[in-house]
């Protein structure tokens, strides 16, 4: 394992986060108080409690994941196709680097940003709300694993992106509309049986169902279910960018 590599392509992309700290980090800040402050507090007080949890508290893990979802896709996405826009990620391809110490560079440092993120909104949300995590060491898993997973489906993106619009098509138009629709202000228990099923299709929905019961012990689905999903996305990521760098897609052309 080549630690200095890995070290290197870490510490580069945590300097940029550094240097774009307002976009980085101020701003999903703010955008989630927007939501504590316009669901949290306009609706919240039409919806006392949702499964004995008060309205404020409940929508803090889907805030927080959506954050985390969003993020992770965002910074992975830009640290791959930025080099390619560029052309220097020959500069990587060509060093006596593994595709495995790559990732760990540029993955790690991703994850990194969002976890950090995670726990200033989380730090953030007890100004507005009382919270209580029953499972601290769970929520730090999902936390983690949500982190790497959509690091990697974000350079998966970044990757297959040719464009600067399409680094912004699947977060808005996929992510967005699954995470609003996975649970976060809402439980699917609420939902008749027909979209209640039908939002089981959701896989965002046992990411948000899972995190939550790492809070409250309350989940539309199993907790068991809810890892499993995780990991396997993550696998299954992982397995799409070992094919990127086992057959050159779109990196070395």
């Amino acid at each position: 394992m080549n630690f200095h590599a890995v070290k290197a392509i870490y510490l580069f992309e945590m300097a940029r986060m550094w240097r774009t700290a307002v976009q980085s980090l101020v701003a999903p800040v703010l955008s989630t108080s927007l939501y504590f402050v316009i669901f949290g507090g306009a609706i919240g007080s039409r919806i006392p409690e949702i499964e004995g949890v008060s309205y404020g508290a409940f929508i803090v893990p889907g805030l927080i994941m959506l954050s985390i979802m969003t993020e992770s896709i965002s910074n992975s996405s830009f640290a791959i196709y930025f080099p390619r826009f560029t052309g220097t990620v020959f500069e990587v391809l060509s060093a006596p680097v593994s595709y495995v110490e790559v990732l760990l560079g540029y993955v790690g440092a991703a994850a990194t940003k969002s976890v950090i993120i995670g726990a200033i909104i989380f730090i953030t949300a007890n100004f507005f709300v009382t919270i209580e995590v029953a499972h601290p060491f769970i929520a730090l898993t999902f936390l983690i694993l949500t982190s790497v997973s959509f690091c990697l489906f974000g350079f998966i993106l970044g990757v297959w992106a040719d464009g600067w619009e399409k680094l912004t098509i699947v977060p808005i138009l996929v992510i967005m509309p699954l995470s609003f629709l996975g649970g976060i202000f809402y439980s699917i228990g609420m939902l008749p049986p027909l979209w209640q099923n039908l939002s089981l299709l959701n896989p965002l929905v046992y990411l948000i169902s899972g995190f939550r019961w790492s809070f409250y012990q309350t989940a539309d689905v199993s907790v068991a279910l809810s890892l499993g999903m995780t990991a396997g996305f993550l696998l299954a990521c992982f397995l799409v960018v070992r094919w990127i760098f086992k057959t050159g897609y779109r990196l070395r052309t």
